[in-house]
């Protein structure tokens, strides 16, 4: 129970809490009660005429009434512009509850003879509408209601105490009515603590569910930008629609589709400028940066270079080490393509090197340039075995432009400088201020935490002075607000009671009933721990009626036997929902009694059970009020018991308030009617004051109080019913938000993980990752592969056959994807894929492991991966071949690799990209273009490195290589029998 009274929010969400309260749930109410005393006032006008009493002959009764009408309209009024003065609500509370108690007290001398048991009921009602109605705090309800609990009291005990007749049955009456008002005092602290408790939860899963909406909106934001990242934007339309069908088909599956082809995703584009951008040197000025150096550098350059395509209408394609490629024309065609292209040549080039372009390109530049042949000295092999005519074009702003300015001048004076070259370089194009990769998803939890504050701008707008109608809000407030102190208030709004009786997409507004039937019927099913606690309050009403009946009636047998059966029914009703709590007892005694303990867990799951033992625990009050005189106020109790069940489905409630009000109406007005009368008689023996007033007849006030409770108790079932509905609709909307936001961040990382490192992604989405931080690392020790199909440049044609091309892609998108299958087996985990460059494969192992600075091992140890990556090789050629027998072709692998330091980073922000750098990559590369088919070329070191594995080499010979001058190679031989000494054909 303690629970109950706990769950006390932060204080700047309090203050904005108590606003809600008294707006969305107790206000309507307040408003509630003052047409349900208006009615009653009205009714006992009506019931006063049709009982034939003349109402000019009581002016006592008539004055009190009209008074009583006048006031509580005036209240009701005020109460009706409240929304304008919520800084009132509280003094009004109290106003209303005192003309309440007022009008209790003047109904005491009004009509007829005072008795100790007048308007019990009426207090009553008052002491627990003060809890469940008025807009007070618990503290000022409790003192309302044992206030109103004493005055009664006090000023029966001190009018009926000097009187002779009275004093013998007075004490034992009042005690009776201290009993009937501390149990509808305790009644009270539990309906508003549970209801409270429900509001609170209620809020604060609306604030969770806001919370969880922004983070939605967040991720898939940054999983938009992530995505534009990677690919263009008409083509990551079609892979987010697949990934997204593939997560909803279960477990990332492919869906089910007519061939057995991978996802290609190829588009043909005519009219299309490629440009092609290498940085001639940079190799030489790489090896004198440090890794960080490196990676800034590159990123600031190719930064740099982005911003530049973007400004010529170019695309970026691909980073292939320190040469950049991009086109113009795509994704839409553009007629002026190949001026772009030339225009962001120049701009990337300036003085440095001018553009080298082909004669189909100089044709489309229709004399926009000047140029000049290009000498043999600028043709690539390949360009010079087409022999087709080359030219550069002559930047038209060089001559304008100073030198020094220039990033040619720059590199002009790098050997005077006395600083490094490459901190130089470096210093100049931190200068350009490139975005950092993935600055985007750095502290990505943190906008959207679920221990965010409540908007500051909302608080301080939202003050006592105005409410959450946003219709009577202050002009000018809503261009104050942000969107999201917006949404805020729309989902705050959303929580007033008062929406139960309008349109809404979620409820049926006469029923409440959800309109989706599984919800509805999953709301139903759901579990309710806290039931026993109901069956625990009301067995407090019933000892409550127990000590009324012992105090004011003669004890007769009867009335013993049927409180010692109920007693040990409600003794067994409790055992049942508390048998969990008494598990270390039941354990301890015989293993005959250890199922006892779960029958807790059936009553708090099994809705049925639920609704059987709550109506037959309602049905026991019921019947155990109504063995006495003073049984009306007993009955009172009866009809309260309802109450505490809030969880109990409206429509039961209806059917059992209904039931009673017929029984105790039926009971008063017809079957026992002649005890109120005995009892008039009794008191009123002279002829003029044969007939009391109508407020002093037991049987009509009795009649009069159950109706009055029967509305009183429908309008709060219903208020409960609504929240109750209302707190599983946003549990399970923020459920399904949560799972939404998961799934999500999930294929964010997914996402993320497909262009970085499985080691590197958490780097760009962890919390503690700084914007102004690249990533970057060098490694002594790493294995790169490159691994080319050459013949594929022989097979691709475009043709009508083949569709312009396309399926000659698609069987390379087979060959790759295939190629990507190996990288999910347990032993390749080590293996990570960097990029395809056409029909070529680079991959490289030994980038997860710890770092080289960190990392003192002996050679063998350190580079015991290159064993996987040759295993990976082979795994490759074996793949080709399954391919080759299926496709009918005779497609060969030609393999380089190489080991040695690298460093490694990721660079661009429009594309973040990772890629490792070095001489390693370099000679791997130059192993593969300058290898043969089916055949895997290594240097001399990895030669001996493999060896030491177990590998077996022979000597190719010198040949040349680009760059390196002569190199003696080896070819492996990919029999993966490992020997035990190292093999004499490397000597």
């Amino acid at each position: 129970m303690a629970r109950l009274f706990s769950l006390r929010p932060p204080p700047s969400e309090d203050l904005f809490y108590e606003t809600y309260y008294s707006l969305s749930q107790q206000y309507p109410l307040l408003l509630l009660l003052l047409g349900i005393v208006l009615c009653a006032l009205a009714a006992l006008l009506a019931v006063a005429w049709a009982s034939g009493r003349e109402l000019a002959s009581d002016p006592s009764f008539l004055t009190t009434v009209m008074c009583a009408l006048g006031g509580f309209s005036l209240l009701l009024g005020l109460a009706s512009r409240e929304q304008r003065l919520q800084r009132w609500t509280r003094p009004l509370s109290g106003v209303v509850w005192a003309a309440l108690l007022a009008l209790g007290h003047a109904f005491l001398f009004t009509g007829g003879v005072v008795s100790a048991w007048d308007q019990v009921s009426y207090f009553v009602f008052v002491i627990f509408t003060v809890y469940a109605m008025l807009p007070l705090g618990m503290r000022d309800a409790a003192v309302a209601g044992l206030a109103s609990s004493l005055s009664h009291l006090l000023v029966l005990g001190l009018y009926l105490g000097p009187q002779p007749d009275s004093r013998p049955a007075l004490l034992p009456q009042l005690a009776a009515n201290a009993v009937l008002f501390l149990c509808g005092n305790v009644l009270g602290v539990y309906h508003k603590a549970l209801m409270e408790r429900a509001l609170r939860a209620t809020f604060r899963e609306a604030l969770s569910s806001l919370y969880s909406r922004r983070r939605l909106d967040t991720e898939k934001k940054h999983q938009e930008h992530l995505l534009l990242s990677i690919l263009p934007a008409y083509l990551a339309r079609e892979m987010k629609a697949e990934i997204m069908a593939r997560l909803q088909a279960g477990q990332g599956s492919r869906p089910e589709s007519t061939n057995n082809f991978h996802s290609l995703y190829v588009k043909r584009h005519q009219g299309v400028s490629v440009l092609y951008a290498d940085i001639v040197g940079f190799t030489r000025l790489a090896s004198e940066c440090s890794p960080k150096e490196l990676v800034l550098m590159l990123n600031e350059l190719f930064g740099k270079f982005d911003q530049i395509a973007k400004e010529h209408e170019c695309m970026r394609i691909k980073i292939l080490g320190d040469c950049y490629y991009c086109v113009s024309g795509l994704p839409l065609s553009l007629p002026d393509h190949a001026i772009n292209c030339v225009r962001m040549g120049l701009d990337m080039c300036r003085a440095i090197r001018r553009v080298h372009i082909t004669g189909a390109t100089l044709a489309l530049l229709a004399g926009a340039y000047a140029v000049e042949d290009a000498g043999m000295e600028h043709r690539d092999p390949y360009l010079r075995e087409l022999g087709e005519p080359t030219y550069l074009v002559i930047d038209p702003r060089a001559e304008e432009e100073d030198e020094k300015g220039t990033a040619r001048g720059l590199l002009s004076s790098l050997e005077g400088s006395k600083m490094r070259p490459s901190l130089l370089m470096t210093r100049y194009l931190e200068s350009w201020g490139a975005a950092k990769p993935f600055a985007h998803l750095s502290h990505v939890d943190s906008p959207v935490s679920t221990s965010t504050p409540l908007p500051e701008k909302a608080l301080a707008s939202f003050s006592p002075q105005w409410s959450l109608d946003r219709s009577r809000t202050p002009r000018g407030l809503d261009d104050e607000l942000d969107t999201g102190d917006a949404k805020f208030f729309q989902v705050i709004e959303q929580l007033n009671s008062q929406k139960q009786w309008k349109q809404s997409k979620d409820f049926n507004p006469l029923t409440l009933y959800f309109r989706e039937k599984e919800m509805e019927k999953e709301y139903r099913l759901s579990a309710l721990p806290a039931f026993k606690y109901y069956e625990a309050c009301t067995f407090l009403v019933f000892l409550s009626n127990f000590v009324i009946q012992v105090l004011v009636t003669n004890r007769p047998p009867a009335l013993a036997i049927t409180y010692s059966i109920t007693f040990l029914l409600f003794l067994l009703l409790l055992f049942v929902c508390f048998s969990e709590d008494l598990m270390r007892c039941v354990l301890k005694g015989p293993k005959l009694l250890h199922w006892l303990p779960a029958l807790s867990g059936l009553v708090a799951t099994r809705p049925g059970l639920r609704i059987a033992l709550g109506t037959t625990t309602i049905l026991l009050v019921f019947g155990t009020a109504i063995t006495s005189l003073y049984s009306m106020h007993c009955c009172v109790l009866g009809f309260l018991s309802c109450s505490l069940f809030l969880h109990m489905s409206f429509e039961l409630k209806l059917l059992l308030l209904l039931l009673w009000l017929a029984a105790s109406c039926s009971l008063f007005l017809h079957s026992h009617a002649w005890l109120s009368d005995c009892l008039i008689t009794r008191l009123y023996l002279g002829p003029l004051d044969s007939r009391p007033g109508v407020l002093k007849e037991p049987k009509l006030m009795g009649a009069i109080s159950f109706f009055i409770f029967f509305f009183t108790l429908l309008v709060l079932a219903r208020q409960n019913e609504y929240y109750c509905r209302l707190d599983f609709l946003w549990k399970k909307k923020l459920r399904q938000e949560r799972e939404e936001t998961e799934t999500m961040e999930n294929l964010t990382r997914l996402l993320l993980e497909n262009v970085l490192p499985a080691h590197v992604a958490p780097q760009f989405i962890g919390q503690n990752r700084r914007n102004e931080d690249l990533y970057h690392q060098s490694y002594e020790c790493v294995c790169v592969l490159f691994a080319s199909v050459p013949d594929f440049k022989e097979f691709y044609s475009e043709s009508d056959i083949n569709r312009e091309g396309l399926e000659c892609l698609r069987l390379l998108n087979e060959i790759i994807a295939d190629f990507d299958e190996l990288l999910s087996k347990p032993k390749f985990s080590g293996v990570e894929k960097i990029k395809t460059i056409g029909s070529t494969y680079m991959a490289a192992t030994g980038l997860n492991a710890t770092s080289g600075q960190d990392a003192q091992q002996d050679a063998e140890r350190s580079c015991s991966h290159l064993g996987t990556m040759v295993e990976f090789a082979v795994a490759l050629g074996s793949k080709l071949d399954v391919i080759n027998k299926h496709s009918f072709n005779n497609f060969r692998l030609r393999v380089g690799l190489n080991h040695g330091p690298v460093v490694a980073g990721v660079i661009g922000a429009q594309k973040p990209q990772y890629d490792i750098w070095g001489n390693t990559v370099n000679v791997a590369s130059r192993m593969e273009s300058t290898g043969v088919l089916g055949k895997i070329q290594v240097t001399e070191e990895t030669a001996w490195a493999l060896q030491s594995l177990g590998y077996t080499c022979y000597s190719r010979g010198v040949i040349k290589v680009k760059g390196k001058g002569q190199l003696c190679t080896y070819f492996l031989n990919t029999d993966l029998t490992r020997t035990g000494p190292p093999s004499a054909t490397l000597g």
